[in-house]
């Protein structure tokens, strides 16, 4: 299985949305809150030029948000990835 890390905070409903479909597909994912740690959100940006959530990666890829990960799931490459 792949591993998947999604970056998150606690108010953000794109972030349960992907975390929903994940946890549908039975995937296991790291979750890393960002909610007042200015420090982790530093690192993302620093990392994906991005501070805004969710920030999904499978095996180390970003592959963007709730958005992204929907529309990978639509063709058929979300589960090619996860596999």
């Amino acid at each position: 299985m792949a591993e998947v890390k999604i970056y998150t905070t606690k108010i953000c409903p794109y972030c349960v949305a992907a975390k929903k479909l994940l946890e549908s597909k039975g995937v296991e994912y790291q979750e890393i809150d960002l909610t007042g740690d200015e420090k982790s959100l530093q690192e993302l940006k620093a990392q994906t030029g991005m501070q805004t959530v969710p920030q999904i990666f499978i095996n180390g890829e970003l592959i963007g948000g709730c958005d992204e990960l929907h529309k990978l799931n639509a063709t058929g490459e979300l589960d090619k990835m996860l596999s």
